[in-house]
């Protein structure tokens, strides 16, 4: 092997083990961010505003090291795809995290009143299956396999269901007066937040899939 060859490779390794780090690291703060909700635990939620940061610093960092390698390197084909998705994976990681940094506000927002049984229920339900799919979306990512990158949508229809209870279930206790207008509205935004870091998730199997096959996946979900 050419000694250019083994240096881009290594440059591309690295590239690929930052990413890793970074998914993992979300992969952990999501259960964490959920129980703090639950807790109501503002300490755990200002550590998850701040380490917000820390995902935007390794974003960039990683996304430094790609553009460098496209400029000096002018990679093509799978190569190319590689680091492109590189870099598209790691905006999907950190908007999910900023997303677990508003859920924690929220938390301080509504810290005081309590919610029901079956809110807090849901909560648990859309924080596991949160974390179910972005762990799928790293599997895929290490495997570098389509098929597992395909099957997020799939995944991701259940978390969109939970959504629906969840806003069904926030309305039923606001109107028999167990949470006031104030924490329903903080919840309904919780809600938004779980479901569009599910998308996120299905948006890095885009990326997995693209970079698998050079195609395209029809459906991606949008920053909304």
């Amino acid at each position: 092997m050419e000694k250019w060859r083994w240096a881009f490779d290594q440059e591309l390794e690295a590239i690929r083990a930052a990413v890793l780090e970074m998914a993992a690291s979300l992969v952990e703060a999501i259960p964490r961010t959920t129980r703090v909700l639950l807790d109501a635990d503002l300490e755990g939620a200002g550590y998850i505003i701040q380490s917000d940061a820390n995902f935007h610093s390794a974003a960039q960092a990683i996304e430094h090291r790609c553009i460098d390698v496209l400029r000096l390197q002018a990679p093509v084909a799978a190569d190319q795809r590689q680091v492109v998705s590189a870099m598209q994976i790691t905006a999907e990681i950190e908007r999910s995290a900023d997303l677990l940094a508003n859920i924690c506000k929220a938390t301080r927002r509504i810290y005081g009143h309590s919610f029901d049984h079956q809110l807090a229920g849901i909560i648990t339900m859309l924080g596991s299956q949160a974390t179910r799919l972005h762990v799928a979306a790293i599997d895929a990512f290490i495997d570098n396999d389509a098929a597992k990158a395909s099957a997020l949508d799939d995944m991701d229809l259940y978390l969109n269901d939970l959504h629906g209870q969840f806003l069904n279930a926030i309305f039923e206790s606001q109107a028999a007066g167990r949470i006031d207008l104030q924490v329903a509205m903080q919840l309904a935004l919780v809600a938004r937040f779980y479901e569009r870091i599910g998308d996120h998730a299905v948006n890095v199997g885009n990326r997995v899939h693209y970079f698998v096959t050079a195609r395209l996946q029809q459906r991606q979900h949008v920053e909304r």
